[in-house]
């Protein structure tokens, strides 16, 4: 798991994030047409259409006590509640029932072929090679990455230990009260009982997923040679194995810190979409009903 790999996709994951901000705040204001249908809206129908926009933002709680919510309406945001008040623990089979739901998505197969082309790209892990078995060895590596972490932090360890793996949005407060209390979610989560209490299992989850994956199925040490034609001799070069504890803790570190962005962008991810819901609604024509 390389280090640029993953610091790549968390710009990756911030700039999207900006770019649906700016796309939200650059809306135009309703046309004239559209606000005259609006008041003549009744009450039932207005609130019919909010039911509506809270329903296409995919914030509606499934019987499960889980979401429909895709980030940037596509990656899986099944553990993430809005305005959820109290809500029934999660059962050791709805968690896992649930990380599984997200961890084989059909939307991931496509997304870590693309994380492991630019892991191929940057010949990360040089011991996995290049060409067709590098890339299959980069993709493989790539979602077990991803799939291990997601049972360790969301499923093994929160059963084990009776944490609830869903992050509940506030909604509340200015931006900097918002994103203080997501990235406070890392370290603290609820228990399946209501409590709050240190979350052992994002840090010792993802410290146990990074031992897993570093020290298994990553390269280890070995020799290439190199042919010099100043010299008409090969040399042999030393390929360091990733295999090691600072490369564990390395990936540990990383793991968290992806976890932290990407809890901060669910807590703004709701904002960002009513407003491009409404962006689409003030754009489409509508016709005004006239008074009878």
């Amino acid at each position: 798991m390389s280090i640029k790999l993953l610091t790549r996709t968390l710009i990756t994951s911030v700039f999207l994030t900006l770019f649906c901000f700016s796309s939200a705040a650059q809306q135009t204001p309703p046309s004239s047409d559209s606000t005259s249908a609006a008041s003549q809206q009744s009450p039932a129908e207005k609130d019919k259409d909010k039911d509506k926009d809270s329903q296409a933002a995919g914030k509606q709680e499934t019987p499960s006590g889980t979401s429909k919510d895709r980030l940037f309406l596509a990656l899986p945001n099944f553990l993430t509640l809005e305005n959820a008040g109290k809500v029934a623990p999660l059962t050791a089979g709805q968690k896992f029932k649930v990380v599984a739901r997200g961890s084989f998505d059909k939307i991931e197969f496509p997304w870590y072929g693309a994380l492991a082309g630019l892991s191929q790209a940057e010949n990360s892990e040089p011991g996995y090679g290049q060409g067709a078995e590098g890339y299959a060895k980069r993709y493989a590596s790539a979602f077990a990455d991803g799939t291990i972490e997601n049972f360790m932090v969301a499923a093994v360890f929160p059963s084990l230990l009776h944490q609830d793996p869903r992050f509940f949005q506030t909604s509340q407060g200015g931006f900097l009260h918002r994103a203080e209390y997501a990235v406070g979610r890392i370290f603290v989560t609820r228990t399946d009982s209501g409590r709050s209490q240190f979350n052992y299992s994002e840090i010792l989850g993802s410290a146990v997923s990074a031992a897993i994956s570093t020290n298994t199925y990553h390269p280890r040490a070995f020799i290439t040679t190199r042919y010099d034609p100043a010299t008409n001799m090969l040399t042999y070069v030393h390929n360091a194995s990733d295999r090691t504890l600072p490369n564990t803790l390395s990936v540990w570190g990383t793991q968290v810190a992806y976890d932290t962005i990407t809890i901060v962008i669910k807590e703004f991810w709701p904002d960002v979409h009513r407003k491009m819901l409404h962006k689409q609604k003030s754009d489409t024509p509508q016709t005004a009903v006239p008074n009878p």
